[in-house]
């Protein structure tokens, strides 16, 4: 009778504890693809590698990261949450061993595609878990943790290892192995946790590359699509170019501010997030948007002028706009899908975010070199403004046109 009384409440906490442990595992794959940024400039005075070789590193992440969300996004809708996210949490361990190894460009290219491969794997699966173990009480959770707990990740694990770089022994190992330290203790959360995803059919259909949503989902998704696009391309700017861009533009050398540059926007991103939480997605769009744009117009001036002070004002700014866009697009996807659907649509969100993070980051890679890296920060930073221009324009139509409906 004690037992029959106390497993529901039991199965409650132990829902809350997973789903905080889900969350915590989102944070350390963000951090770990974060880590090597600030690491960059350090790697390139080692191995006297040009800007181009660095921007083909990044890119071969990438590369892992989209094929991995096209091949096996919404794998773990058939087979379930838990073997693959023990697959990538052992992908994610050999990628850095291979960083505690790495001794020229090659070993760390495969580091990053292995990397990306695994990262891939585990967000769309990740994001689809915290939905499953949210309680029915409180509902629009998983959206939130989904927004905040993927910037703060980026935010921890640049910072962190900028001060590893700055104050730390062994600058290019010692992050590596507190990382996979960290991975040890997700594969044991992972083994302990419940299986959230019965298995169906069709596991080896879902292994062919298709990238698509529900017909009855994509009015929902559409209005999403700019605001996240626009957040994602400044996001990339930030890790690519960002500490780059203190030392070249701005003169600061530490290698505790390139990690602090990234900081700025994503941490700035979790918390805005955090605050919002309980704010309507729908509501979030528009304001995302002016932000992000109005933020970036800002950081440009300073990149203009060489103003330190306005550079970090727009970064600030920028921030408020990347975290209300992450809380609007996965508080959006987290309400509209099914279960069965969940992985698949995460999957869509993700590839969506990193061809917008990679593809006009691999673009200014290759400009910088051509063009110098101030000209080619400049007209990134004006393509953002005018995404984010298109995206206020396209959420001023969608609102016009819903507001007779909903009248």
């Amino acid at each position: 009778m004690t037992a029959a009384t106390t497993s529901p409440s039991s199965g409650i906490r132990s829902r809350a504890l997973f789903f905080t442990a889900v969350g915590a595992i989102v944070m350390l794959f963000l951090a770990a693809s974060s880590a090597p940024s600030p690491l960059y400039v350090v790697y390139q005075q080692m191995w006297h590698f040009t800007p181009t070789v660095l921007t083909v590193v990044f890119a071969i992440y990438v590369a892992g990261l989209l094929g991995s969300l096209l091949v096996v996004g919404g794998l773990s809708d058939h087979v379930g949450r838990r073997p693959v996210l023990f697959g990538a949490i052992l992908l994610e361990s050999v990628a850095l061993v291979l960083f505690l190894l790495a001794g020229d460009v090659l070993v760390l290219s495969t580091a990053r595609f292995l990397q990306g491969i695994a990262t891939g794997a585990a967000i769309s699966t990740l994001g689809a878990a915290l939905v499953d173990l949210e309680a029915p009480h409180a509902r629009g959770r998983a959206g939130v943790v989904n927004s905040v707990a993927p910037t703060a990740g980026l935010a921890l694990g640049a910072l962190g290892t900028g001060a590893l770089v700055q104050f730390g022994p062994s600058p290019t190992r010692f992050v590596y192995a507190l990382l996979l330290a960290g991975m040890g203790v997700a594969a044991i959360l992972v083994a302990l946790m419940p299986e959230t995803s019965e298995r169906r059919p069709g596991a080896v259909a879902s292994l062919r590359p298709v990238v698509g949503v529900p017909a009855r989902l994509r009015a929902d998704v559409a209005p999403v699509v700019p605001v996240m696009l626009a957040s994602w391309m400044l996001g990339g700017l930030y890790l690519s170019l960002g500490p780059s861009l203190a030392a070249q533009i701005f003169g600061m050398s530490s290698h505790l501010i390139g990690g602090v540059v990234v900081t700025l926007l994503c941490g700035t991103g979790a918390v805005t997030a955090f605050v919002l939480r309980r704010t309507s997605a729908v509501r979030l769009l528009g304001p995302a948007a002016a932000l992000l744009g109005g933020g970036t117009l800002v950081t440009l001036v300073g990149i203009w002028s060489g103003q330190v002070a306005l550079g970090v004002l727009g970064t600030l700014v920028a921030g408020v706009g990347f975290g209300a866009a992450a809380l609007a697009t996965f508080g959006t996807f987290a309400r509209i899908a099914a279960p069965h659907e969940r992985g698949a649509l995460f999957a869509v969100a993700f590839v969506l975010s990193y061809l917008a993070f990679s593809l006009p980051a691999v673009a200014a890679g290759f400009a910088s070199t051509a063009f110098g890296l101030r000209i080619t920060a400049e007209v990134y930073a004006v393509v953002i403004v005018a995404v984010t221009a298109l995206a206020l324009v396209l959420r001023t139509v969608q609102s016009r046109r819903t507001a007779p409906a909903s009248a």
